[in-house]
């Protein structure tokens, strides 16, 4: 807490920079800067997003099987007056 004063203080500078691309922009520069010196061959981003979905979210219609309803293709019609 002495070096960096208050939790509060600290996290609200954080999200203030954050919102205003304090970070992105020091990211853009480093990147810039890299890539200047030859340091980048590439850029790799990792996301580890998880989308959870509740059981019944899958309409299956019975425990352990499809209705034979869901994941149908749906191929549009080469007839343009079916529209």
């Amino acid at each position: 807490m002495e070096r960096y004063g208050p939790w509060k203080t600290v996290y609200t500078r954080f999200r203030c920079y954050a919102l205003d691309g304090v970070f992105t922009q020091a990211l853009q520069q480093i990147q810039i800067r890299a890539d200047a010196a030859g340091d980048i061959d590439r850029l790799l981003q990792i996301d580890s997003t998880v989308v959870r979905a509740h059981q019944h979210a899958a309409a299956t219609g019975r425990k352990g099987g499809g209705t034979g309803g869901t994941n149908r293709t749906v191929t549009p019609s080469a007839d343009p007056e079916a529209d």
